[in-house]
């Protein structure tokens, strides 16, 4: 038995760190002290998977409203808001980065879109 505790606690720490890196993506609730902001300009919106709205950026980035379409939201109303803007993102944080979903959208003082209560 004495042999097999370093394997049980290595097992056991893997699992924690692996159950820890899963929760981390995650995203439920999310505020905005949780949240990287960026400022990009929107040049393509597009229908994604599970009705998500995927913006991509100048740069080449990809960025998506989880749901949108579900949420109220409706492509040719973004396209004439946001196409060719520049705008804000709030991005959720993740243990190991930032993610590409948007919590909140705005363009100059407007918020077209957000999570955050």
């Amino acid at each position: 038995m004495k042999k097999l505790r370093p394997f049980f606690v290595l097992a056991l720490s893997l699992f924690f760190v692996i159950t820890l890196s899963f929760y981390s993506c995650i995203i439920t609730n999310p505020k905005p002290e949780e949240c990287d902001i960026e400022i990009e300009k929107i040049i393509s919106i597009k229908k994604g998977t599970s009705s998500d709205i995927i913006f991509s950026d100048d740069h080449g980035d990809h960025y998506y409203i989880n749901r949108g379409l579900e949420r109220g939201l409706n492509l040719d109303s973004l396209n004439a808001k946001v196409l060719n803007k520049t705008v804000t993102l709030h991005l959720t944080k993740l243990f190991f980065g930032t993610s590409e979903h948007i919590a909140q959208l705005a363009v100059g003082d407007e918020i077209i879109f957000t999570e955050f209560k």
